[in-house]
């Protein structure tokens, strides 16, 4: 049996060093074979905590990146330090080069962190501004239309990433796990404990619909094939099954409490 650990939205940044600790200790208890990390790890010294879960967990870590870990920076420089830490510590993985990875025989693992793409709901109506549009260089300077074709795009770029990686996954394994941040579906969607509305303001800044529409048009050719999807992003945690062969887990978090969301036994 292989013993993986799935964590979302940890932001360590926001947590004491005795809730960190304490955190770390219980990571380590659960005698993980690898860690799942799915994004908002840090939006302060993330590669330093992300050395950190590597050096308490000594097993393999694999990550995808969330909003929060980009905060105060480029997109593209945050991808840039995590690519050099990765070459530095054999044992962190950032899964969008990764590939497909074996975690048993049967089952894979692959991951993007997405973004969540505004295509659910009202957009432009929705009158929501997060913090991300703020607090990410790349998209400080952008109006409400620039802002949307900009998320649209790091959107579809995971869409693409997914269409080039994931059938080769499926052609090869009874089941695949899938990491990412944003929700792919409305219906994996949970916040405040619900599923919002479509005309919900927080829908369109909330999922990813670009990942989701690949994986609906997907997982159909391959029905010999188990996809669970791992996300989180909300902070409200759901199970949603959308197709015989596609499930969505959607983690739970709270700010300063991080705490392991999954152990899965893996034969």
């Amino acid at each position: 049996m292989t013993r993986v650990v799935w964590l979302a939205d940890i932001h360590l940044d926001l947590a004491s060093a005795k809730a960190i600790d304490a955190f770390l200790e219980a990571l380590v208890a659960s005698e993980p074979d690898a860690v799942l990390i799915g994004g908002d790890i840090a939006e302060q010294g993330l590669n330093e905590h992300l050395m950190q879960i590597a050096m308490r967990a000594e097993v393999p870590v694999y990550f995808v990146l969330g909003n929060h870990d980009y905060y105060g920076k480029h997109i593209a420089d945050v991808r840039a330090e995590v690519r050099y830490l990765c070459a530095e510590v054999p044992i962190l993985h950032w899964l969008p080069e990764a590939g497909v990875v074996p975690l048993t025989e049967e089952t894979a693992l692959l991951g993007h962190g997405a973004w969540s793409d505004g295509r659910y709901g009202d957009y432009m109506g929705s009158g929501v501004l997060l913090n991300d549009y703020v607090s990410i260089r790349d998209l400080r300077p952008l109006d409400q239309g620039e802002r949307w074709g900009r998320i649209k795009s790091l959107a579809d770029e995971a869409a693409l990433y997914l269409q080039d990686t994931l059938p080769s996954a499926l052609r090869q394994y009874k089941q695949v796990v899938l990491l990412t941040h944003s929700p792919p579906f409305r219906e994996a969607t949970w916040y405040m404990n619900e599923i919002p509305d479509w005309d919900d303001p927080y829908l369109p800044h909330f999922s990813c619909k670009a990942v989701g529409d690949v994986l609906l048009d997907m997982m159909p050719r391959f029905p010999q094939t188990h996809l669970i999807v791992l996300c989180g992003h909300t902070h409200s945690g759901g199970r949603v099954q959308m197709l015989d062969n596609l499930e969505v887990l959607t983690g739970a978090a709270e700010y300063g409490q991080p705490a392991i969301q999954h152990v899965f036994q893996l034969a």
